[in-house]
């Protein structure tokens, strides 16, 4: 009679794939995520990649992550010690064994772990696991390399091709060992290569053939069923802190009625937003990729000034270069949302690092007398209302505003429910059209109950000035061009 897996419940667990930085695991790590929200889990999940430009395939300095920590409760981080680590060479396993539970299961390709492969990791012995003292984990030691490269023969696929699909099988073993059905990884597979249907199918059978590995060495390890919970009903999908800012600016200038404009620079770990936003043209969002941060923040104002929702992305670096172009903006008393995705510091930083650097950069970092307002996320899925207010509270106030985030909620991601734009409240930017007191209108005007001066977009008809006053104070007369009827200065 053949054994029997042995499954373990349980409400939370961490998952970490690791590899070099060629080796797929954020597609891996991504997929799994979406897999896992799908099933009705709570996730979170944080990548990690080094900051090098890619390091020597082996070494230390190249290893690249992915951490989800999922489970049936509400999970707020990415955790911290994993269950399960898949670690595709030495350098992989020597860099994370800190971040192993005393009993975790440990996926490893032997053929990675060859003698070359442990030199390159600075091991001293040919016994890795012995060497850096993990006794209590649980081995799950194949050939991935070996057979995946069989596996897709039939393809025609190139030697290095091939081994490109290894994530794949890693990714179908540990959906078997967390009981998680194929079809819809095979659906994003399809999806994400779409145009090459011969990469998709060698995608999918080698992740068919991790999950079928697992099935038959069903008695060497536990598996993990981690209960769903029940979930509000809706459209759910995996988001990131990036891609749910932009939304959240998206939405924003959608209650409001206005076009959205982002002017940026790219800046890490920013640069998504400008990725995200300049993908939506089909619903009217302008973007700018500027030479710098300063000209970044400066067609925002130009935009704002145009009767634009307007916003710029950047992270510490460039938000102090954008400190005078903010004050600018605070004097004008111009909507402006500023996206400040902090990282390590000081100075240039560290771009990769995670840190909440900035605070009192946001709050007084410009010359005189300059407040704005400042607002802080707190989780990826939070980005987006906390974009949202942010868009509110810089058109109905006609003000600055600065949305903190981080490198750590802007690259991790949580599941989440799309919300009904109707339970989000109207946006009224208090236009110039709405002036109705008895006086003369001038650009210092201010409505009488909120304080905030009218919004007097150029070209708006009886409100369009000349220097010196009102266009209707005004007869069009031609310029003379005559040198003689122009007075010295």
């Amino acid at each position: 009679m053949a054994e029997q897996t042995k499954v373990k419940t349980l409400e939370k667990v961490v998952i970490r794939f690791s590899g070099d930085s060629g080796d797929g695991m954020q597609l891996t790590g991504t997929i799994f995520s979406n897999l896992s929200a799908v099933f009705g889990n709570e996730i979170s999940t944080f990548p990690d990649y080094p900051a090098e430009v890619r390091a020597p395939q082996g070494t230390l300095s190249g290893v690249s992550g992915f951490q989800v920590h999922l489970g049936s409760r509400k999970i707020f981080t990415p955790g911290d010690k994993a269950d399960v680590l898949v670690a595709m060479n030495p350098a992989a396993l020597k860099v994370n064994v800190k971040h192993l539970k005393p009993n975790a299961i440990v996926l490893i390709d032997t053929d990675s772990f060859k003698k070359s492969d442990l030199d390159k990791a600075l091991f001293t012995t040919d016994d890795p696991f012995t060497e850096l003292g993990l006794t209590g984990v649980q081995v799950v030691a194949a050939p991935i390399s070996t057979m995946v490269k069989d596996g897709l023969v039939e393809f025609g696929l190139d030697n290095k091709s091939a081994l490109r699909c290894k994530n794949m099988f890693a990714l179908g073993l540990v959906c078997w060992l967390f009981e998680r059905p194929l079809e819809e990884a095979m659906h994003m597979l399809q999806n994400k290569f779409a145009k090459k249907p011969v990469i998709a199918q060698a995608n999918i059978k080698a992740l068919t053939d991790g999950y079928n590995y697992g099935n038959n060495i069903h008695a060497s390890v536990s598996t993990y069923r981690i209960e769903s919970k029940k979930a509000e009903p809706g459209f759910y999908t995996d988001v990131n802190g990036n891609k749910a800012t932009s939304y959240g600016l998206i939405a924003a200038a959608e209650k409001a009625g206005l076009q959205l404009f982002l002017g940026s620079y790219p800046i890490t770990p920013a640069t998504d937003i400008l990725h995200e936003l300049s993908k939506r043209k089909d619903l009217g969002v302008i973007t700018v990729q500027a030479e710098d941060e300063i000209a970044g923040i400066c067609t925002s104002i130009g935009a704002s000034f145009a009767g634009c929702l307007a916003a710029t992305s950047t992270s510490g670096p460039g938000l102090a270069l954008k400190s005078e172009a903010i004050g600018l903006a605070v004097i004008a008393e111009l909507p402006l949302v500023i996206i400040d995705v902090q990282r390590g510091g000081p100075s240039t930083g560290l771009p990769t690092k995670s840190e909440q650097t900035d605070l009192m950069q946001a709050l007084y970092g410009r010359n005189g007398e300059s407040p704005a307002v400042v607002i802080a996320a707190s989780t990826p899925t939070d980005c987006f209302d906390a974009a949202f207010w942010a868009g509110k509270l810089a058109v109905e106030h006609m003000t600055p505003v600065i949305l903190l985030t981080d490198a750590f909620i802007a690259n991790g991601s949580s599941a989440w429910r799309i919300p009904e734009m109707d339970k989000y409240p109207e946006i009224k930017p208090n236009y110039v059209a709405n002036y109705q007191d008895d006086k003369v209108w001038k650009a210092y005007r201010r409505n009488k109950e909120s304080l905030v001066r009218y919004w007097a977009i150029p070209g708006t008809e009886g409100f369009a000035h000349r220097l010196g006053g009102l266009e209707k104070d005004y007869e069009t007369s031609a310029i003379s061009t005559d040198p003689a009827n122009h007075q010295k200065m």
